[in-house]
């Protein structure tokens, strides 16, 4: 690590941290185009007076789409490179979010098309960027990575939040909201065509020090205890993405001329899909991200409409009671990723251990929470309380199933990540819809609906500490 910091001093900053960046910057901007409809969908409440049936229909129809390029996306991406896959998502995701208040205003179905086409643009992102992280960041780093890309999607739901708020609140209305997330993305997307790369080999400028040290730390990863399926001393099977040939090639291959390596390169691999699809630890990250996925989305499309309802919280007031929960997920989430590698790079804890540690305490802690806010909450300031502490127990659980793709899989990492985003998805089509159903027969009953938040956190901690492995079972 030493080695690509103290190239700062001499005015040269290292492409893995440009590349890293965007990314970070992706997923902020994908997630706040995502969350600004909890907030805008108050206000367009008022103004074409939905019921409750209605805005989880609004809400969900997003993930109608984003199920789409979950599995697509991921293999895309780990076959042809990130750059071009997250470079048609960018522009995609940008362009639906703009459209939005003017398929609003033609009529409901319009704006059901928009959110869909808005999830497909999105559903490619977070299995690109996994795929990225294993190109660009050694195993020893990958839990940071994954903690502060995971984080990074509530820092965007943070900025999100509170300008929706002000936004909407202005005199430009609730439009002015997508707007002004819509032209962010279409900024990004330029920026990201010029200066993203898909892996290290494809970087120019990439300095001959920074390139020998990412390939000799994942080359050196391979004779590991926890990589000796590989052939030791041996970067024959990890495989980078060639973004101008859209082929498979050995990481020694990059470091050779084109006329040297082309033959070599011509090896495309074929994804596995018996060996993956038949691996209980590829399940174990599918249960788990369906399981958890249920209460992330409910809090995440209809927390505002709660604090909103439930403790009559000033409509002005909202996003940032909102916001307040993710700040701290963000920080301790952060603080929990470096935790996740200490223990098992420095203490020499079974990766398995750890990850199995920290997904209990996370998903403990926002069920425990969630029943206490049915409970004991009777204010606002009760309620908000309880969320928050919540939310940074949550937080431990981010290196855990979202990490474990690099442990068992990382030559497929972005696929396998797809597949668990893809099981993530179902529990956002009919969860978010059901909430809305629910909230209309019993008279809005909120209790119903953190109690089976709680339940689902359990269930996917259990599928997780049964099935879950730490050692590369894939290659």
């Amino acid at each position: 690590m030493a080695l690509i910091f103290t190239n700062w001093w001499s005015g040269y900053i290292p492409k893995r941290i440009i590349t890293f960046t965007l990314c970070i910057i992706a997923i902020i901007i994908c997630y706040a185009d995502r969350s600004i409809m909890a907030i805008a969908i108050v206000y367009m409440t008022k103004e074409f007076n939905w019921d409750h049936s209605t805005q989880g229909l609004v809400s969900s129809s997003f993930y109608f789409g984003y199920l789409t390029t979950q599995i697509i996306g991921g293999a895309c991406t780990d076959k042809f490179g990130g750059r071009r896959v997250l470079s048609i998502a960018g522009v995609t995701w940008s362009l639906f979010t703009l459209l939005t208040p003017i398929s609003a205003r033609i009529n409901l179905y319009c704006l059901i098309l928009c959110r869909i086409c808005l999830g497909i643009g999105e559903g490619a992102t977070l299995p690109c960027a996994q795929s990225i992280i294993s190109r660009w960041f050694p195993p020893e780093e990958r839990s940071r990575a994954v903690s502060i890309l995971c984080v990074s999607n509530f820092f965007g739901m943070i900025i999100a939040m509170p300008i929706s708020n002000k936004l909407g609140s202005s005199r430009f209305g609730w439009d002015s909201i997508f707007w002004v997330f819509g032209f962010v993305g279409f900024i990004w997307s330029v920026i990201w065509h010029f200066y993203g790369r898909s892996d290290p080999s494809d970087y120019f400028g990439i300095s001959k020090e920074e390139l020998d040290w990412i390939l000799e730390s994942k080359s050196s990863a391979c004779s590991d205890d926890n990589f000796d399926h590989y052939q030791s001393g041996s970067s024959e099977h990890i495989t980078i993405t060639d973004d101008n040939h859209g082929v498979l090639q050995s990481e020694s291959d990059a470091l050779l001329p084109k006329n040297q390596s082309s033959s070599r390169s011509n090896n495309i691999h074929k994804i596995p899909w018996k060996l993956i699809l038949s691996r209980r630890e590829v399940w174990a990250i599918m249960l788990g991200q369906f399981f958890s996925s249920w209460g992330f989305f409910i809090l995440l499309s209809w927390l505002p409409i709660y604090y909103y309802e439930y403790f009559h919280v000033d409509i002005n007031l909202i996003g940032y009671y909102t916001a307040l929960p993710y700040c701290t997920y963000v920080v301790v989430g952060s603080i929990a990723g470096y935790m996740c590698d200490y223990a098992i790079n420095k203490l020499k804890i079974y990766v398995l251990t750890v990850r199995k540690s920290f997904n209990l305490i996370g998903t403990l802690g926002i069920s425990i929470s969630l029943l206490l806010v049915t409970y004991l909450a009777k204010t606002s300031l009760e309620g908000l309380t309880i969320m928050t502490i919540g939310f940074a127990l949550y937080s431990f659980q981010i290196s855990t199933v979202n990490a474990s793709q690099f442990d068992i899989a990382p030559k497929y990492s972005g696929l396998i990540y797809g597949l668990g985003n893809t099981c993530a998805i179902f529990p956002a089509l009919f969860g978010v819809a059901l909430t809305g159903w629910v909230l209309e027969i019993t008279n809005n009953d909120w209790s119903i609906i953190w109690c089976m938040c709680s339940l689902f956190y359990i269930f996917g901690t259990a599928s997780f500490f049964s099935l879950g492995g730490g050692e590369v079972v894939i290659d």
